[in-house]
């Protein structure tokens, strides 16, 4: 572990822009982070638990995945996804829109999942689970600069969503673990399928083996670049790892554009937890 987080913070340190990230072999126990406890935007990370405190409410009966929700005009006024591009006015099962919300983090489902779900109840969910430092502040994101303060965006941690992540991962099997997500195994299983199923692949997956399995949630802010996710080989969990990039510029001195130079480190790194951790 000590080799490998001396190269990746090596990576990071070489990049004009703040990154951070949590570590977690699973084969070890072992964790590292780099300012896993520092505050960033979550960007779209945040849908991983707003995915989960819906399946929270579906297992206490106040949602149900079968549920016929209609896709209004008011939640399409968003850049993100394919939902905002519809003729609004239809609908789709709660568990579509879920799914929707995550694998290709469209923002249309978002807003009306966080509104069936409740802000308050989301936020206080957060806070029973565990993810302290995890803040949400809308549904559907505003659209800022990217000089923005952290008050304007739902902010999270590194390790938050590492907490989250290894609590999804133990609630497929373990009823106590999801029990402290208000879930059962069977919807935690739902919720790790949901994030293996991501269409979003140019930063965790980037440099893995074709076919690798990633469980994960990326994001796209006005400051910078984020996915958090449990990665597999050979199908079993290797490790958990959680990386966001912050204050990225436009572009990088040499020209390359800081969207690119995030997106090469995030996969640079889960290519060196790939190959250097789990059995040897």
């Amino acid at each position: 572990m000590d080799a490998l987080v001396k190269t990746m913070n090596a990576l990071c340190d070489a990049l004009p822009f703040q990154t951070s990230w949590y570590v977690k072999d699973l084969k070890t126990g072992k964790t590292a982070n780099r300012l896993g406890d520092v505050p960033v935007p979550s960007a779209s990370t945040r849908k991983i638990s707003i995915m989960m405190a819906a399946l929270a409410a579906v297992h206490a009966g106040k949602l149900a995945l079968d549920q016929k929700v209609t896709i209004d005009a008011r939640y399409q006024n968003n850049d993100s996804g394919t939902f905002q591009h519809l003729t609004p006015g239809f609908w789709v099962s709660f568990r579509d829109a879920l799914v929707m919300m995550i694998i290709v983090s469209d923002n249309t489902c978002t807003g009306l999942v966080t509104d069936l779900v409740g802000l308050g109840n989301l936020q206080r969910w957060c806070e029973t689970v565990g993810m302290t430092a995890t803040i949400h502040r809308y549904g559907i994101p505003p659209k800022l600069a990217a000089d923005h303060g952290l008050e304007q965006v739902t902010t999270t941690t590194p390790n938050d969503q590492g907490l989250l992540l290894e609590l999804i991962l133990k609630g497929t099997t373990d009823p106590a673990a999801a029990a402290r997500l208000g879930s059962t195994p069977e919807l935690c299983r739902l919720g790790l399928d949901i994030l293996s199923w991501q269409k979003l692949k140019t930063r965790l997956p980037s440099l893995l083996p074709l076919g690798a399995k990633v469980a994960h949630k990326t994001g796209t802010g006005a400051r910078g670049y984020m996915d958090a996710g449990i990665l597999f080989k050979d199908d079993r969990p290797l490790c958990i790892l959680t990386a966001f990039t912050d204050r990225v510029p436009a572009a990088l001195p040499d020209g390359t554009p800081g969207f690119a130079a995030a997106a090469q480190l995030i996969g640079r790194m889960a290519r060196l937890c790939y190959d250097g951790l789990g059995p040897r």
